[in-house]
């Protein structure tokens, strides 16, 4: 039977989030290990989202926005502004700094940000993979349009389709606008689903959902009905023969490998992110 997963509230750079994963109940979905969605939230001018340059090791984060933009920096050289229907996804590997800020263009005005941040493990034999980056624009992503429903696909596989940006595992990310009274299938029935609901209200084998509700589908779940006008996130993959340790910002299979990472960034042993090396999160 489908269930919820219930989210708390957590301070990210003057922004409350509604953070899902990892939950009590359910430390991941698919290859997810964590879940955000940041806002809906109101910035008056010269105020914003303020992330400073942290690490990650371990995994592939993944940026995407409904309203408002946010400026990515990383060590790798990249600085790109995320815009709504963008992917954008970073691999960490073994090891990558980056942060999360506002350009000036943004933060001059009164704005908007609303949105979702997952982090995605990689499997134990890609954990120490070079780190690398990919930001791909919402034109340049699949879209599906069928019988009132307009779907475009983030990352990985689902009907039909395929993302350009290159995952370490089996997964999909598929966001979803439906008008009432329209069925969606869900993909990949044989893989771990998760059903993020942004608006609206829909049924799964009957039970009713609603806005901001996290619904773990079963395995014999395989059609999401639409109750009214809603949009949605389809989300999942192929479950873990073996779980990682998500502790901090990092992600690894062993206790070993994590006392390495906060040590070195504790000794600045962690690349810096050219053009925003001047400031920090402490570990």
């Amino acid at each position: 039977m489908a269930h919820l997963l219930f989210a708390k509230g957590h301070d990210i750079g003057g922004l409350v989030v509604k953070r899902i994963l990892p939950n009590p109940k359910q430390k991941m979905v698919g290859p997810f290990v964590f879940f955000d969605h940041m806002g809906p939230g109101n910035f008056p001018a010269g105020e914003g989202i303020n992330v400073r340059p942290h690490p990650h090791i371990g995994l592939s984060t993944l940026t995407y926005l409904f309203e408002g933009a946010i400026a990515h920096r990383d060590s790798l050289g990249n600085y790109c502004e995320i815009f709504p229907g963008d992917a954008n996804w970073m691999t960490a590997g073994k090891g990558i700094v980056h942060s999360e800020r506002e350009s000036l263009e943004v933060r001059q005005s009164e704005h908007k940000i609303d949105g979702l941040q997952c982090w995605i493990a990689l499997p134990p034999d890609k954990v120490e993979i070079e780190p690398a980056f990919t930001h791909v624009k919402k034109a340049n992503l699949p879209h599906r349009n069928h019988e009132g429903v307009i779907q475009r696909l983030i990352v990985g596989d689902a009907y039909g389709m395929s993302a350009p940006v290159k995952t370490h595992s089996p997964i999909f990310y598929v966001d979803t606008v439906a008008k009432a009274d329209s069925k969606v299938p869900v993909p990949h029935a044989h893989m771990e689903t998760g059903v993020y609901i942004i608006a609206g209200e829909i049924e799964i084998a009957g039970q009713t959902f609603g806005q901001h509700d996290f619904v773990m589908l079963d395995s014999s779940d395989e059609t999401i009905k639409v109750i009214s006008n809603a949009r949605f996130i389809i989300l999942g993959g192929e479950p873990f023969a073996k779980q990682p340790i998500l502790e901090w910002n990092f992600v690894a299979y062993n206790k070993e490998r994590l006392a390495q990472a906060r040590q070195d960034w504790r000794d600045g042993k962690f690349p810096r992110i050219p053009g925003d090396d001047l400031e920090f999160i402490p570990y």
